[in-house]
């Protein structure tokens, strides 16, 4: 009898715990949705809320709780983000897209152009924000639409469903990155696990289901217009070699360390795990030591940031005070996506202090719910109430922190898990998605024709990759 007033009592905390969870989680779709909020701020009033409204900690805290989250997640995320900015403004710059896009058609002949488009999208978005790669890549499609005489969407969706799903499974670009780092999963697990999944479906959803899509909706290529062609193209083995390697460098890197730390016992915690390797590194032979620091995230970006600048810039003839000019260009937008991932990191925290993010964990665990599937709804269902795929991502990754605490499983079913949040972010576009009205437009379509053909190209998408990273779940 005297054990029944305290577990009513423990029952309820927890239930306020979670309730003060899904009152944050609405907080944030409201400021989003209807008042117009910038998601940075949003996020930050969400967080201000959660650490006042659980109970679990003064409000004289809050403030420093904020700062310790916004410093642990920006550091390596800002990095990550400026350079690959960098690195994919230089390959916009100097026409590299077009030139893939070019390489890879005179390859598979004007045939097999459907699969060219998605090759080209998928290569392309891994440095080039999705919206951008978009507007670079239009008049291709438009020329091969004017060509062939067939629908503008035949081309076009294919090089759309190329470019979601690289820009939402595959680091460097801003999402995964954060969604990896904020869940502790190497880069180089989030790369191999977005490969391993986007590419079968972009195959999928690209030549297969777009181009089905595309035979039942005719869209007319727009007039042509004088200067849509660049000038001198770089060769499309250049591109080609610029954009495979950092991901070279990375996975090099990670393979070198995986055999330092071979003798290393399992089930360590990360941090324990990170020391082992770094004093096992610093006695091992010169040239794992040089691959190893070369294939770190960061300093294999910056070198490639270099090394696009130089080849994509200086060799082509690109001033000094032009290429600062294009370097401090990309980094405008990215600064916006810096902030969003700085505040959701410090959402990530606060939950984590207040337990509440342990309370929803426990809830969930004691239920039963699989961890892959409540991450891809949890990003769904953000994605779909609010429309930026980013604070889908970003929140996904903030719920999901303290529930896999508590869940064990390996770092390839964790990776796995950072591609189910970012498949949830990437379906049901509709008309809060900036990216809705970016393919709209370009591919001159009207809202109904989008709604018709590109929300059912995200949701395949996001579908498809629920159903491969389940099938893959059982064998990693």
């Amino acid at each position: 009898m005297l054990n029944f007033p305290l577990m009513a009592l423990i029952e309820v905390s927890q239930m306020r715990l979670v309730g003060v969870l899904v009152a944050a989680v609405l907080l944030i779709l409201l400021l989003v949705m209807k008042l117009r909020v910038q998601a940075f701020v949003a996020l930050l009033l969400a967080s201000v809320f959660v650490g006042v409204a659980s109970g679990t900690m003064g409000i004289t805290e809050v403030g420093e709780a904020m700062v310790r989250g916004a410093g642990k997640e920006i550091g390596f995320i800002a990095l990550i983000i400026g350079l690959g900015s960098i690195f994919g403004a230089f390959i916009e710059h100097s026409g590299g897209a077009q030139s893939l896009a070019n390489g890879l058609l005179a390859r598979f002949g004007e045939k097999r152009a459907t699969w060219a488009m998605m090759l080209t999208g998928f290569l392309i978005s891994i440095p080039v924000f999705l919206d951008v790669a978009i507007v670079i890549l239009a008049p291709i499609v438009y020329t091969l639409a004017r060509r062939s005489g067939k629908s503008l969407l035949y081309y076009g969706l294919p090089l759309g469903a190329g470019l979601a799903v690289t820009h939402a499974f595959v680091p460097p670009t801003p999402g995964p990155t954060w969604v990896a780092y904020a869940l502790n999963v190497p880069l180089s697990q989030a790369i191999l696990y977005g490969l391993l999944v986007g590419l079968p479906v972009a195959v999928l959803t690209g030549p297969l289901f777009s181009v089905w899509l595309a035979k039942r909706v005719y869209v007319a290529p727009p007039p042509l217009v004088a200067g849509e062609e660049k000038g001198q193209l770089p060769p499309f083995g250049l591109i080609a070699c610029v954009l495979l390697l950092p991901v070279v460098m990375i996975f090099a890197g990670a393979l070198v360390e995986q055999s330092v730390a071979g003798s290393l016992p399992a089930g360590m915690e990360r941090a324990e795990l990170t020391a082992a390797k770094a004093e096992l590194l610093a006695v091992a032979p010169w040239w794992q030591q040089t691959v190893s620091f070369l294939g770190h995230p960061v300093v294999a970006l910056l070198v490639c940031a270099m090394v696009a600048m130089y080849v994509l810039g200086t060799m082509r003839g690109v001033g000094r005070d032009d290429l600062m000019d294009i370097a401090t260009k990309s980094l405008s937008p990215a600064g916006v996506i810096i902030l969003i991932t700085g505040a959701g990191g410090v959402f990530k925290q606060m939950l984590i202090e207040t337990r509440v993010g342990e309370a929803l964990a426990e809830t969930l665990v004691s239920l039963g719910a699989a961890p892959l599937f409540m991450a891809w709804l949890f990003s769904t269902i953000i994605r779909v109430a609010q429309g930026s795929a980013t604070v889908a991502m970003v929140a996904s990754a903030a719920l999901m922190g303290p529930i896999l605490a508590l869940t064990e499983i390996s770092t390839g079913q964790t990776a796995l898990i950072v591609v189910a949040i970012a498949a949830g972010a990437t379906g049901f576009s509709h008309v809060n998605d900036s990216g809705f009205w970016v393919v709209g437009r370009y591919f001159c379509m009207t809202e109904k024709q989008t709604l018709q053909t590109w929300f059912w190209v995200g949701t395949s998408i996001s579908v498809l990759s629920l159903v491969f990273c389940g099938l893959l779940w059982f064998l990693v």
